[in-house]
């Protein structure tokens, strides 16, 4: 059997390559490898795809995938060797307060993967992480297998949003971005409820997803002009929940402007130079919510495995391109220059 394996490396901004590395291994009782199926570029990779963000050069990166588990430590028994997995961004024990309060993406015994983009991944504190699929992925088609991807995150993540903005039925809902985790925000906030959708894309080829997830308008206008663009739609109150999945400040300001007073944001998107007012979410009693979304709690609790494995809905539309590992670069450069709104990496 190989000691090495292929991994995406990050050599530095705008450059990433692929190399053979020494295979993922156990190193604790309570670990697993998986052999990863599917991968994906995440929308917070290109931060350091585009130096705005720190990370360590000549490094391996990724934290979504899904695979099957090659080898389990003996303390793990929740899974065995030959199991199909979903492997949430986040790893989590499972059992401290935090996780049983369903909160495991801020796990004080956890973690977050960031060496997904590679033929196999070792998996810490594996029966409080992994998230078992119902047979192997042979039993699955194209589509549905890029479902259960995103279930690992962009999926989980936009369905944070919009439980974090405690969307409820009959509300408007107003989503920030129109990357992946935006259009699953807008898919989140249908599942919920809303009963009107505004979904801020000026790109139509997302903003045609967005119509299919279920947004009820689109909005293209930027800054000062959307807010005054939403105010109109909503007879000048603004929206009951904002979806703010960008994380950049002109996304969280416009938020704070079309948000109606007694709303809630529900905020996903990595923070890069926000600033939140005290007074003025207090004056207007707004709630901000939010942050790592908790995927294992969801996939599980709130059924976004079941939904995606009965075919009750299909994140994985967001995946518009795909790639094999040898075309990692290709794949964040098609994302980075916006050709596509998620590249999938197939293995």
């Amino acid at each position: 059997m190989s000691e090495t394996m292929k991994a995406a490396i990050f050599e530095a901004p705008g450059k990433m390559t692929v190399r053979e590395v020494p295979k993922a291994r156990l190193e604790a009782d309570d670990d697993a490898v998986v052999r990863v199926v599917r991968a994906c570029v995440c929308g917070s990779d290109l931060w350091y795809f585009r130096g705005l963000s720190p990370h360590a050069a000549n490094s391996q990166i990724g934290h979504e995938s899904i695979g099957v588990v090659e080898e389990v430590g003996p303390a793990v028994t929740s899974v065995k060797p030959g199991d199909f997995v979903v492997l949430p961004f986040p790893y989590s024990c499972g059992k401290c307060p935090v996780c049983q309060a369903g909160f495991e993406s801020v796990c004080p015994h956890g973690g977050y993967f960031g060496a997904s983009q590679a033929e196999y991944v070792r998996v810490p504190e594996a029966d409080g992480t992994v998230v078992k699929v119902p047979g192997s992925p042979e039993d699955y088609d194209d589509a549905t297998l890029a479902s259960l991807l995103t279930i690992a995150d962009v999926m989980s993540t936009g369905y944070h949003a919009a439980v974090s903005a405690e969307v409820r039925p009959g509300d408007t809902a107003v989503v920030m971005g129109d990357g992946a985790v935006g259009l699953c925000g807008v898919l989140s906030a249908r599942m919920l409820g809303a009963s009107r959708i505004i979904a801020m894309s000026r790109h139509e080829d997302r903003a045609a997803v967005a119509r299919e997830f279920g947004a009820t308008d689109i909005v293209p206008e930027r800054d000062q002009a959307a807010i005054d663009r939403v105010l109109e739609m909503t007879g000048g109150y603004g929206a009951d929940a904002v979806l703010e999945c960008v994380g950049s400040k002109q996304s969280f300001d416009t938020a704070i402007g079309l948000i109606r007073r007694g709303g809630v944001i529900g905020r996903v998107g990595l923070p890069h130079d926000v600033e939140i007012s005290a007074e003025g979410t207090f004056y207007g009693n707004i709630g901000i919510k939010g942050g790592p979304a908790p995927v294992r709690h969801y996939d599980l609790d709130s059924g976004l495995l079941d939904a995606v494995v009965k075919g009750e809905i299909n994140p994985g539309r967001v995946f518009t391109a795909e790639y094999d590992l040898d075309h990692i670069q290709d794949a964040y450069e098609a994302m980075d220059q916006r050709k596509v709104i998620k590249s999938l990496i197939r293995f």
